[in-house]
């Protein structure tokens, strides 16, 4: 096949394509306009350049339409490029993405972004999207905040720094009522709430379930609350590995209760043994840590509830306790 004809494959097939042939199915809560998430049982693929690319978190995989053929179908680039020219016309059945792009200074670095964002304080749009939306307790907020942390994003959004390990920020998450994403340019590190040299390391997909873990845990002494913003870098393989290696260390799988939680897990199972360190599995009572928390905060209003219309019965005033005339002795 001539180039001008593999460069017009290229155009005319969008990766969604190939993935849902294959089985794959849009995860519409993890995926934004920039990046969509496609799973298939524990299996991750997020197609990304506007259907013209994709990665696979979960390693260091990453190509083109053709490179994906080849992957899903283990066949060679003959057979891949037969594979793509078939989908041609295929639609997809990507969401429709109600909110526009947002557009982002191009001569401002991420530094200069960061510093430019103000912290959020009791009472802002990001405290009551956290607070109200996510039930993170005040404590917990004002412990990532005093941390440095947390910054308030554009529609009450929330930023959540990853940092390497020298403290410098390399990206933050950045998650919404309506917007869920990362920084554009940025890199996925590590989100890290707690002492720099605790030796009790928790690992979650995510800033926010991080926080909800550590107000689980009413901010454990000695433990440092991780996410890894839902994927797999270079930079993330290497900070936990340095994080592995500290003597005395524990890696605990605080993953999602899913597929792709446990497939999380065992890769830090597997670094956790290779790095000579302790490992353990902690798993959420819902799907995720902070859905627990708001299914732990649901349960705790609905007792609170109970015991108010309870409350009239159990304390009644005195005279109700006195005998009636009825009954009264001699």
């Amino acid at each position: 096949m001539k180039r001008a004809k593999i460069a017009e494959l290229k155009e005319k097939v969008n990766c969604g394509a190939l993935l849902e042939r294959a089985g794959f199915a849009v995860d519409v809560k993890e995926s934004t306009r920039r990046a969509v998430k496609y799973r298939r049982g524990g299996e991750i693929v997020i197609v990304t350049h506007e259907g013209k690319g994709w990665f696979d978190p979960l390693s260091d995989d990453k190509g083109d339409i053709f490179a994906l053929a080849q992957r899903l179908d283990h066949v060679g680039f003959a057979e891949g490029l037969e594979t793509v020219a078939a989908l041609v016309g295929f639609q997809t059945s990507d969401p429709v993405w109600e909110k526009t792009a947002r557009e982002r200074p191009a001569t401002m670095g991420l530094a200069e972004q960061w510093r430019a964002r103000r912290t959020p304080w009791r009472g802002s749009a990001t405290w009551r999207y956290l607070a109200g939306s996510r039930l993170l307790p005040s404590t917990v907020l004002q412990w990532a905040i005093a941390a440095d942390r947390l910054r308030e994003g554009p529609y009450g959004s929330m930023w959540a720094s990853h940092t390497d390990d020298a403290g410098i920020v390399c990206g933050w998450e950045e998650r919404g009522p309506e917007w869920r994403g990362f920084s554009t340019g940025g890199s996925k590190t590590l989100f890290r709430l707690g002492r720099p040299d605790a030796l009790r390391m928790c690992v979650t997909e995510a800033a926010i379930d991080a926080m909800s873990l550590a107000a689980f845990e009413g901010l454990r002494d000695g433990s440092l609350y991780l996410s890894t913003g839902g994927g797999w870098s270079p930079l993330t393989d290497a900070a936990l590995r340095a994080l592995a290696a500290r003597p005395g260390a524990m890696l605990v799988a605080a993953t999602d209760a899913n597929d792709q939680g446990e497939t999380y897990a065992e890769r830090l199972r597997l670094l956790a043994e290779s790095a000579g360190c302790a490992w353990q599995r902690l798993r959420p009572t819902a799907d995720d840590w902070n859905e627990a928390l708001q299914q732990k905060g649901k349960e705790e209003s609905e007792r609170r509830e109970d015991w108010k219309k309870r409350r009239p019965a159990a304390c009644a005033p005195s005279a109700s306790r006195e005998a009636s005339p009825g009954r009264a002795g001699p």
